[in-house]
C-alpha cells in the first residue's frame, strides 16, 4: 500500500486520529493511519479517507493491523463491514522471549 498523498483534508484527518505524531509521517504509514481512522473517526472522516482509499487498502490495514489500536467494537464492525466473518481475534503484542528480564 502507498502513502496516503498529503492533501489538507487527509493531514486535518491525521491530526485528530493520530495525535502524537506530525500528520505528514501518518499519511506515510498508510496501515497506522487507517487502523486509526477506522477506530477513532468521525464518519465525514471515514467518507474522506474513503476518496482516496479503496475497499482493498481496508482490507490490507485490517490484515496487517497493528495491535493495541483497535477496540473490540470497532473491530467487530470493520471485520463484518468488509466479509471477514467470523471476525478473527483481535490483534495482540508479542512480547519477544527474554524482554522481560531486561526491565528488570
Amino acid at each position: 500500500m502507498t502513502p496516503f498523498p498529503k492533501t489538507e483534508e487527509l493531514r486535518a484527518v491525521a491530526r485528530r486520529v493520530v495525535w502524537y505524531k506530525e500528520p505528514d509521517v501518518t499519511l506515510n504509514d498508510p496501515v497506522l493511519f487507517l487502523c486509526h481512522v477506522m477506530t477513532y473517526t468521525l464518519p465525514e472522516d471515514v467518507e474522506t479517507v474513503q476518496k482516496y482509499a479503496s475497499d482493498d487498502d481496508i482490507r490490507e490495514a485490517l490484515d496487517h493491523a497493528i495491535p493495541g489500536i483497535f477496540d473490540p467494537r470497532s473491530w467487530a464492525y470493520w471485520n463484518i463491514k468488509f466479509g471477514r466473518t467470523p471476525v478473527p481475534p483481535l490483534p495482540v503484542r508479542v512480547i519477544p522471549d527474554g524482554v522481560e528480564e531486561l526491565a528488570q
